[in-house]
């Protein structure tokens, strides 16, 4: 992959932060359109951070360490601050100076919202520079910032190692594919995704998950097959075809009620929505409506409306090259499926499923976010264009990954989002990986059982197999 070389704008003077970490600012400077480097460009923020130990003597020597990048989850979520990411914990003390990047619209760097895209021009300006914001183009940020941060080192510190989180995993794999000359080693977790499987198919395995997690969910708590029916039907009550107002311009419709199920996937995530449906009945107990202070729990629950990408680039992360189109992929394979005939719009209801759970939803993104959530209502039209786009760059060089020299070490879970056999297809067709499988962890497995994860991980790269 040929790249450009990012420039840096500034950096801060380094900085403590609690758990003893020196941490750097930095600005760096790459093109919109790495295809015209001398194009619009725009600002990219990252922080760095080292282990602080207190020297009886300084020295005024500089010290070049082997970079650490951070490719964080979503798409479309800004990176941590170095204090509240683990891998601050658990990989510093190996000598690395972690990069924690916001990629491009997101967190810091160039962020997305409906504001700032309409500075682009309208549905169709705004689609085509989306198009930008994919993992292809990520690589190539990465890539840029690399060369710009070790140019003056020596040849065997150029290389840094990545370390990827879900969508930062699909990430890795697209680095593999097309830039492994800037890699030492990385690691993948929760984020094996499928090579050569589109969004239908994708979405037609990741339902049976869905689906396994809430009878789960109603197997732990089977009061809430009944309370889920019933708050859905107030909604309905209090709502009427619209929905009951939010606080900041949204609209909860039972639809929009059904994506707490988003947490299923994660450690503790049945108990999160368990919470939520407490609440909820303990509103309706008391009062016969939902509290301002509830409506603006569910309102924030997801970020959908400050983190945009997500809702915007969710299927098209999957769309693995040319030819290829979400076009709504999840509604369309949901509608399909007995358990998910709400997704239609003659729907009749809860009342309709008589003993029968209502299952909550996944890790899919529908057409009605872009009619509840406030932020995205105003890029239905952006949302559509993009669903239909089917001239996407190719995501991944699966000939390159069957000859691949990086080494690579993968954890693999009991995962709602990104399916264990899809991911056990995917290592099969990278050459030397070497991936920890359990069904005992869940897909937030490094922020929720670290300790389990740095251990499993780092025993693949340190130790041996025989």
């Amino acid at each position: 992959m040929a790249s450009v070389v990012a420039r840096l704008i500034s950096q801060s003077k380094p900085y403590l932060v609690p758990g003893k970490l020196l941490v750097k600012e930095l600005w760096f400077e790459v093109p919109l359109d790495h295809s015209k480097p001398k194009g619009q460009t725009i600002k990219l923020f990252a922080r760095s951070a080292i282990r602080y130990e207190k020297p009886i003597v300084e020295s005024s020597e500089v010290v070049q360490r082997p970079y650490l990048l951070f490719l964080q989850g979503g798409p479309g979520h800004g990176a941590p601050a170095p204090q509240d990411s683990t891998l601050s914990k658990h990989m510093l003390d190996r000598g690395y100076e972690l990069l924690l990047l916001d990629q491009r619209g997101t967190g810091f760097s160039c962020p997305i919202s409906a504001h700032t895209l309409a500075r682009v021009g309208g549905a169709h300006e705004q689609a085509d520079y989306l198009k930008l914001f994919r993992a292809d183009t990520l690589v190539k940020d990465s890539e840029a910032v690399r060369r710009c941060l070790t140019e003056d080192f020596p040849p065997e510190k150029k290389k840094w190692t990545t370390f990827g989180q879900s969508f930062g995993g699909m990430m890795t794999l697209t680095y593999l594919s097309f830039a492994p000359e800037g890699l030492r080693e990385c690691f993948i977790t929760g984020g094996l995704g499928s090579l050569d499987k589109g969004p239908e198919e994708v979405y037609q395995v990741t339902y049976q998950r869905v689906m396994e997690r809430n009878r789960a969910y109603y197997s732990k708590f089977p009061q809430d097959v009944k309370a889920v029916k019933d708050i859905a039907e107030k909604i309905r009550e209090l709502g009427g075809e619209k929905g009951v107002p939010l606080p900041a311009g949204g609209l909860l419709t039972i639809k929009r009620f059904l994506m707490l199920g988003l947490h299923l996937g994660m450690d503790g995530g049945l108990d999160t929505v368990h919470n939520f449906i407490i609440r909820m009945k303990a509103d309706l107990d008391n009062f016969g409506v939902f509290s301002h202070a509830t409506l603006n729990a569910l309102e924030q629950d997801g970020a959908w409306d400050t983190d945009p990408i997500y809702a915007l680039l969710h299927e098209p992360c999957w769309c693995f090259g040319p030819g290829v189109a979400g076009r709504w992929a999840a509604e369309r394979v949901g509608q399909g499926i007995q358990e998910y005939q709400w997704l239609k719009n003659d729907w009749p209801g809860p009342a309709a499923l008589g003993d029968q759970p209502l299952f909550f939803s996944g890790e899919m993104i529908f057409t009605f976010h872009f009619e509840t959530c406030s932020e995205l209502i105003k890029l239905r039209e952006t949302a559509d264009i993009l669903a239909n786009y089917d001239e996407w760059p190719s995501l991944y060089n699966i000939e390159q990954l069957g000859k691949n020299e990086v080494p690579v070490y993968a954890a693999s879970y009991n995962d709602m989002y990104v399916d264990a056999g899809l991911a056990r297809i995917t290592a099969s067709r990278i050459k030397g990986i070497k991936v920890f499988e359990t069904n005992v962890l869940f897909h937030s497995a490094l922020r929720a059982k670290p300790d389990e994860v740095f251990r499993e991980l780092l025993a693949l790269r340190d130790d041996t197999i025989d």
